[in-house]
């Protein structure tokens, strides 16, 4: 089952400078397949994967997502497709300070309306396969 699908996707940045990024880019990412981006640095890996999550625009080209392309979404539903169907991993982190691990974790499930159960379900397994299970109630600076 195909859960990313890049079509023919182009960004230019047209500010002081105009710079091509990326241009007509297709890729496909399959359940279960474990893809890795490289290049040098310059060569589009961050446009990329902006463009996939939906942190920018491309200039043309589409973008689906478990077979929806979120660029079609108004802003409040692309900010609930983001929250339901996304996952980051940023270098920051862009963890909030004054809350343990778990309480980072637990945060976007609440606002989602998920059952308390089904919270401590859902932090219990996906600690245990990011391998910090032991950190859970630490903060996180």
């Amino acid at each position: 089952m195909k859960i990313v699908k890049v079509k023919d996707l182009s960004k230019e940045y047209t500010e002081k400078v105009s710079h091509t990024a990326l241009s007509n880019i297709n890729l496909t990412i399959t359940e279960g397949e474990f893809v890795g981006i490289m290049g040098p640095s310059g060569s589009g890996k961050t446009t990329l994967l902006n463009m996939i999550s939906t942190i920018d625009s491309p200039t043309s080209g589409s973008v689906f997502i478990n077979n929806k392309n979120p660029y079609q979404l108004s802003p409040n539903d692309l900010a609930l497709f983001r929250r339901q169907e996304l996952g980051f991993v940023f270098q920051s982190f862009n963890l909030l300070h004054t809350l343990t691990v778990k309480e980072n974790m637990v945060l976007p499930l609440v606002l989602d309306g998920m059952n308390v159960k089904r919270i401590n379900t859902r932090v219990e397994s996906i600690s245990k396969k990011l391998g910090i299970s032991e950190i859970l109630n630490q903060r996180t600076y």
